[in-house]
């Protein structure tokens, strides 16, 4: 009886003590178009940019205000897995395991259609468990058009996203008009953008930036109201 009362407090003072500056998701493609070589070069990039100095700098700049970083693989309709749970980055320990959790994952789907609006629906149900944070943001990489199910005009009519910032990650090296694509259908929010590779081979240099962009971005700032001019 004690240890399940034990649980319970526990569980009920995981929102307070997660409290954070920014709640992040990652979603990395791993629909038939992105092959095996591909997908290592996702992971191992996306494990390395976490690791950069600059990206660590950026994950622990505002001393208490942490990140929580969650991360997820998506390709057709009901394949999409979760890679890595919840985790408040408190300091480089974290990153390590983070990074480390990343790089030694293995895809669960290879021969799947790209399905970008359930990918979508499954973020918006990881926001809902996610930590209580100033800011949320998800991180959309991928290499093509939807092309299973509804679209992402559908699931952000249907979902709880409002209040979610949607970045995208398009590398281009199989559909030249990807990053145009994602401009018009994926990305949404204040300060939202894109950024454009034409090969997986420099998918790390770009996550790179594109974490900095977003660990950098207006997060506290926006809380302080504006003295009157």
């Amino acid at each position: 009886m004690r240890l399940s009362l034990t649980l319970v407090l526990c569980l009920t003072a995981w929102p307070a003590m997660a409290a954070c500056r920014l709640a992040l998701l990652l979603a990395l493609d791993v629909s038939a178009s992105v092959d095996r070589d591909e997908d290592l070069l996702q992971r191992q990039g996306l494990a390395r940019a976490l690791l950069a100095p600059a990206v660590a700098d950026a994950f622990l700049a505002f001393g208490d205000e942490h990140v929580a970083l969650a991360v997820y693989e998506w390709s057709g309709r009901h394949q999409q897995d979760l890679l890595l749970d919840w985790t408040l980055v408190t300091g480089p320990e974290d990153l390590a395991v983070v990074a480390a959790t990343v790089a030694t994952s293995e895809r669960g789907h290879d021969d799947m259609p790209t399905a970008l609006g359930y990918a979508l629906g499954h973020a918006a149900g990881l926001f809902e468990r996610a930590p209580d944070c100033v800011a949320w943001k998800l991180d959309v990489s991928g290499d093509g058009r939807n092309n299973e199910g509804f679209g992402p005009d559908l699931a952000y009519r249907e979902f709880p996203l409002d209040r979610v910032t949607v970045n995208g990650l398009a590398i281009s090296e199989s559909d030249r008009e990807i990053a145009d694509y994602y401009r018009r259908v994926l990305i949404r929010g204040p300060g939202a953008f894109v950024i454009e590779v034409t090969r997986f081979e420099d998918y790390e240099a770009a996550m790179t930036e594109k974490l900095l962009r977003e660990l950098e971005g207006p997060v506290i700032g926006m809380l302080i109201p504006q003295a009157p001019g």
